[in-house]
């Protein structure tokens, strides 16, 4: 999800060596794909690297090419989704400016990420489990950060409040509330629990309203 600083969220995957061929870079694309497909099935603890190759149909050689270990697959998988994550992001931070702040512009944030956790059963084994590594952890926080910058764009470019440091915060904050709320929904319920994403959207809009109203460009308090 690159929004504005052109910072990587993701965390860099450690490859024993960069894929010069497109064979070569075909072969890391299925490991991924075949993780992926495991996790969404049968969940972190298939992810062993002779099971990845053994299901992808290559060499665990060719697998131990670019991949040092399990850690390595899974960072890479992890940066993947990260980046599918930042690029929805930066569609609807550009949506946003062209178009001006609307109220439905919530409700399009929380129904794009909610179809993206739909449709991504891979990524909710992995940030739902608990084998969540530090390196994967941080990613996490700094990927968040990168989501708030992009609400932060939108008020700021569009307008509506000052660039000061409370905007920073305040989108922070109704960043890692939508979140929380998105990852129970989906936690209790694959589709997303629909009374919990009503509540997302609900809560997110009302504060976004606040931010503006005590960030307005003409007016508001400075903190």
């Amino acid at each position: 999800m690159k929004v504005s600083s052109g910072s990587t969220t993701a965390p860099e995957p450690a490859l024993r060596r960069v894929p010069q061929q497109a064979r070569s870079r075909a072969l890391i694309q299925r490991v991924l794909d075949t993780a992926e497909d495991l996790l969404a099935t049968e969940g972190v603890e298939a992810l062993t690297t002779t099971r990845i190759a053994t299901e992808a149909d290559i060499a665990v050689g060719s697998l131990y090419q670019y991949f040092p270990d399990k850690g390595a697959i899974v960072d890479a998988l992890a940066g993947r989704y990260l980046e599918e994550f930042e690029g929805l992001m930066a569609e609807l931070v550009a949506q946003a400016v062209e178009q001006g702040w609307r109220d439905e512009l919530v409700d399009r944030m929380i129904d794009s990420y909610a179809d993206r956790y739909r449709r991504e059963p891979g990524y909710r084994a992995l940030w739902f489990g608990r084998h969540l590594s530090e390196e994967l952890r941080e990613a996490d926080r700094r990927n968040k950060v990168a989501l708030a910058e992009g609400v932060r764009r939108i008020l700021v470019e569009g307008g509506l409040v000052r660039d000061v440091a409370g905007v920073r915060t305040a989108c922070r904050a109704a960043v890692l509330c939508a979140d929380a709320l998105l990852v129970e929904a989906f936690q209790e319920d694959p589709n997303g629990e629909p009374a919990l994403l009503r509540e997302a959207k609900r809560i997110l809009r009302n504060h976004l309203a606040d931010v503006i109203s005590r960030y307005a460009r003409t007016g508001g308090r400075t903190r």
